[in-house]
């Protein structure tokens, strides 16, 4: 039996990275997963693609749900969870909000049209998938949101090109301590949780990998992020409202680190 046996996951951005490796990890020890992204087939410029996981999570013997969707569309975003519940058998148990847009500008000169875009991604794409499974959670008595926050939500005297991307972030934090309030007592979880260091994602390899090659000090890997999400997916009912960090939870909790198939890290 693993520990997500009988459950049903919807994870957004899971063609490549975080997303990819959470969905894994759920399937692994059981899960029946739901993975949505823009990207079906090879991406024009990133590694992965909805097909790549897909075919990662089928070797594990459980259902698998592809649906292709852009999240900053308001359209697509209200037809994810009914197709994932369609295609899955049954509503969704777990929500894990990982799908984000990130550009990196000076405000002087920040365009509206991607400021909308990144708040659509970031913000109302998070609360209208959560909008969506409440009910069917609200019914059950039990269920986990989960979403993927940064450390550029703080507040910061650094450079002002991450500040439209941070601001998405510290709201989002805000609404998850808000559905975590509301939700109290439903047997709903809401916490959210951001890498300590940056992951070695496809994205962060294309922004960032020469100053991470340089400063390996400054990663942590991608087994220890998805140890702290995957422990939010499973976590006992008096724990909602965190706005976690990966490896300070990792401690606090004394998390052993898996790998993505769900075996002890060697």
């Amino acid at each position: 039996m693993g520990r997500f046996d009988r459950r049903r996951a919807l994870v957004t951005g899971a063609s490549r990275g975080i997303g990819a490796a959470v969905a894994e990890r759920l399937a692994a020890e059981g899960a029946a997963v739901a993975i949505t992204a823009r990207t079906l087939e090879k991406h024009k410029t990133l590694a992965g693609s909805l097909q790549e996981t897909a075919a990662r999570l089928e070797r594990y013997d459980t259902s698998v749900a592809t649906i292709v969707a852009n999240l900053a569309d308001e359209g697509d975003r209200q037809r994810v969870v009914p197709e994932a519940v369609e295609q899955l058998g049954g509503p969704i148990d777990i929500l894990v909000n990982n799908a984000a847009g990130a550009m990196y500008q000076p405000l002087a000169d920040f365009p509206l049209r991607r400021r909308r875009l990144i708040f659509d991604l970031n913000l109302h794409a998070p609360i209208d998938l959560a909008q969506a499974v409440i009910p069917s959670m609200r019914s059950a008595g039990e269920g986990w949101i989960v979403n993927l926050s940064s450390a550029t939500a703080r507040l910061s005297q650094g450079s002002s090109t991450m500040a439209v991307y941070g601001a998405s972030k510290a709201a989002l934090n805000r609404l998850t301590d808000g559905l975590a309030a509301e939700l109290r007592g439903t047997g709903i979880r809401a916490n959210s949780v951001e890498p300590r260091a940056a992951v070695r994602t496809e994205g962060a390899e294309e922004m960032v990998g020469e100053l991470l090659r340089r400063q390996p000090d400054l990663l942590e890997s991608m087994e220890d992020m998805v140890e702290a999400v995957v422990a939010l997916c499973a976590c006992p009912e008096d724990v909602t409202g965190r706005i976690a960090v990966s490896l300070d939870l990792i401690a606090e909790w004394g998390l052993t680190v898996h790998n993505l198939d769900g075996t002890p890290r060697t």
